[in-house]
């Protein structure tokens, strides 16, 4: 129980550092872009993190990492949700159109929109209920993790303009982890038995 709370602190910090930071106005000149960017940020640090608990599970022999897979997971779609609620909010400020509009011209914004909406399900069927129901097809819709986590860091590398180490640092994460994975379905997985 104390590992989990202390997973929730650590997922809730970079929340509580964007209010503290909108509190005491220290967001710098555009904070709107700041709190769009860290709340983007997080979420694919985040989702990224999700997809590497397996792996690490793998690689370590242990099973306490897929404890918080779901916890991790959710934390990441949180994040998307503050990201794309701050972009809809307060950068659109309620210019509805606009949204059409951006989605139309703007090949980033379709990507990380898209990523978001494959989220959407994940997020809804999380549940130990709806791993029931759908029984084998709910690890195949969870599938869809792994295009939404291609989409966010696509999302990422075309918005930024000029300095892409960041977002090309967790372009690498990600063929690493589809990489590992890939290479255990031909049947290279470490023999841990787990």
């Amino acid at each position: 129980m104390g590992l989990k709370a202390a997973a929730h602190a650590l997922a809730l910090a970079p929340l509580a550092a964007l209010v503290a930071g909108v509190a005491r106005d220290s967001l710098g000149p555009d904070p709107v872009a700041e709190i769009t960017h860290a709340t983007g940020t997080w979420a694919l640090r985040l989702l990224l993190l999700g997809l590497a608990l397996t792996p690490l599970r793998r690689l370590a022999g242990q099973a306490w990492p897929i404890r918080f897979r779901r916890l991790v997971g959710l934390y990441a779609f949180f994040y998307a949700c503050l990201h794309l609620a701050t972009w809809l909010v307060l950068d659109l400020g309620g210019y509805w159109m606009q949204v059409f509009d951006d989605l139309a011209r703007r090949p980033y914004i379709t990507l990380g929109f898209s990523a978001w909406l494959l989220l959407l399900p994940l997020a809804l069927t999380s549940t130990r209920g709806w791993m029931r129901r759908l029984g084998r097809r709910w690890g195949q819709l969870h599938k869809l993790v792994y295009v939404a986590a291609t989409l966010a860091v696509l999302h990422y590398l075309w918005l930024v303009k000029a300095d892409l180490r960041e977002p090309l640092a967790y372009a690498a994460v990600l063929a690493l982890l589809l990489g590992l994975r890939w290479r255990w379905r031909r049947g290279g997985a470490p023999a841990q038995g787990a």
